[in-house]
């Protein structure tokens, strides 16, 4: 008769495998809880035996010790092409084990339940860590199975377990022995002085920063899963950068305001990033979308695109909700690389799926995914470690406001737009907010009031978009069959050449003050001068959020008290790099 052992201390699906081999004709030795499981979820309790039974000796000191027993280990290593071998075996009355099932007592609980040695002692395998050694080294003979989740692979015929796949199986074992071992290494070094990693790979991407960085690939960390799953396309190294940034960014944004959200990704920082705030008639006219059905979650997504539409060319799309058919509609016809969201309808899914001859990427979100902890970085042969910024805007960063009125409703609303914006964004970097949108981000920029120039001449962008002037030329090149794309640069290139004309003696759009418009500011970081206050006053900004610490507070404070600025400091800096 044939034999195996089954000792895990996960038990999920593992009465399957057992009644399978049950029924190919093995016997099954088995311990403990384990032991008891099979006997009361199997089709022929009969076959499963203890291991006491087979070693004629009791688990002793608790169950610290079941399994080391020559019986086992003999039947274990044993050479089925060495005659002496087998003979040895006849002579002490040791059978062949064939299959060996074995996962490992949960040492991740004392390191995540920061429990004393004494009791995570005993969640430090000893019997099932040797199983799978003796096992593994055996491949050719024995197979191993480490993984609940490779039961369906030997849940066919026997012939199937060809020595290659015993093989792949005794790399598991190994693999799944090594990591346990780091746990308890990292676990009494206090995780202080060495670290290890253990990279499982998870998808090959198409190539990496550029095309001539082969070996790109997505590494999952230990045994958590990824974040999210490829539906449709081939991502490359910055289509993750960007799509695992953006989803971040929306999630956080759809959390704290309760509204639908989307941004606009373009080389790892937003180009827009809005909630689903209706629109207006003239800004669907300028958005290209009159006649448009406009779910909240189209409406969120046509604003995070049309922030800088000229930038958002060929960009990565993070929804956070599930995608519509509306939404899929109008991704449909703009010029796009891919989109994270945690879920598509299925006739969104048929439109994208469509997109770029069938290659436009489609990555599904895990919304219960989290990750908080010490994150590494590995570059030029080092690597840099810090805990995940998961600091989370909300409305507590708004309390401490140092100068001018309470913010209003929508002030509130903006500056978490903003602010969630830049943590997401290349540092330095400042956001004009407005209508529940992005309307200016200058992420990269190495002074904080060349961050405010270049936002705000996004800002000025935008709002002049929607000029008469500007919209007759929008409606005539529509009627001509301009391209949707050159309509924007166009546009936008006109604008640039001639915002002059549309400036007061002060080089400000004086349309914005006669409109009585309030945009909102945000920063990474504090501001060192109080000259970035003047530039972003001459667009109309009446409410900041920033973290606040310079040793200019007090003369920032006095030039938003003149310009009649509401200002808070949110105590917390959000630099990524």
């Amino acid at each position: 008769m044939r034999s195996a052992i089954i000792s895990v201390s996960d038990k999920t699906d593992v009465e399957q495998v057992a009644n399978y081999l049950i029924s190919e004709g093995y016997q099954i030795f088995s311990t403990g809880g384990t032991f008891r499981y099979l006997q009361e979820n199997t089709t022929d309790p009969s076959k499963i035996v203890s291991v006491s039974s087979l070693t004629e000796f009791p688990e002793i000191l608790g169950g610290r010790v079941k399994t080391l027993h020559p019986k086992i280990y003999g039947g274990l290593l044993a050479r089925r092409s060495d005659d002496s071998h087998l003979v040895e075996l006849e002579q002490h009355q040791i059978p062949l084990i064939d299959v060996v099932v074995v996962n490992l007592y949960p040492f991740y609980k004392a390191v995540d339940g920061e429990m004393e040695f004494n009791e995570a002692a005993e969640l430090i395998d000893i019997g099932g860590v040797s199983l799978l050694r003796a096992a593994a080294k055996n491949f050719q003979d024995v197979l191993v199975i480490s993984d609940p989740a490779d039961y369906q692979n030997v849940i066919a015929p026997t012939d199937s377990w060809t020595v290659e796949f015993r093989r792949v199986m005794a790399i598991k074992a190994f693999q799944h022995t090594s990591e346990y071992d780091t746990m308890i290494y990292q676990y009494l070094m206090g995780n202080n002085t060495v670290v290890s990693r253990n990279y499982h790979k998870g998808i090959p991407l198409k190539y990496g920063c550029n095309p001539h960085q082969g070996n790109a690939a997505v590494w999952s960390i230990g045994k958590n899963d990824l974040p999210f799953r490829v539906i449709n396309g081939t991502p490359g190294y910055i289509n993750i950068l960007d799509a695992i940034n953006s989803w971040q960014l929306v999630r956080d944004l759809s959390t704290v305001l309760e509204l639908p959200a989307a941004a606009s990704f373009k080389h790892t920082s937003p180009a827009g990033a809005a909630v689903a705030v209706p629109l207006s008639d003239l800004l669907k006219k300028v958005y290209m979308c009159e006649g448009k059905e406009l779910t909240p979650l189209a409406t969120a997504y046509v604003r995070a695109r049309n922030a800088d539409p000229m930038s958002s060319f060929g960009d990565f799309i993070a929804l956070s909700h599930e995608v519509d058919e509306a939404t899929a509609r109008l991704i449909k016809i703009e010029v796009s690389d891919g989109i994270i969201a945690p879920g598509f309808s299925p006739e969104a899914l048929e439109i994208l799926r469509k997109k770029k001859k069938g290659k436009y990427i489609i990555l599904h979100a895990n919304p219960e995914y989290t990750h908080s902890g010490v994150e590494y970085r590995e570059m030029y042969g080092i690597a840099l470690s810090q805990h995940s910024n998961d600091a989370v805007t909300d409305l507590s960063y708004l309390d401490n406001l140092v100068c001018g009125a309470e913010f209003t409703e929508s002030q509130k609303r903006d500056l978490i737009v903003a602010n969630v914006a830049l943590k997401y964004s290349q540092s330095n970097n400042v956001a004009f907010a407005y209508d529940g949108q992005i309307i200016g981000l200058a992420a990269g920029q190495q002074s904080r009031v060349d961050c405010v120039k270049l936002a705000r001449r996004k800002a000025e962008t935008w709002f002049l978009r929607q000029e008469p002037h500007i919209v007759e030329m929008l409606d005539s090149m529509t009627e001509k069959g301009v391209k949707r794309q050159n309509r924007v640069n166009r546009i936008v290139d006109w604008i640039e050449r001639f915002k002059e004309d549309y400036t007061d003696e002060r080089g400000c759009i004086a349309k914005l003050f006669r409109a009585g418009i309030h945009v909102c500011l945000a920063s990474d970081a504090f501001f060192p001068f109080s000259d970035s206050i003047k530039i972003a006053s001459d667009i109309c900004t009446t409410a900041i959020l920033q973290p606040g610490g310079s040793i200019a507070d007090e003369s920032v404070i006095e030039a938003c008290n003149e310009h009649g600025i509401s200002m808070a400091f949110s105590g917390v800096r959000l630099f990524t790099h």
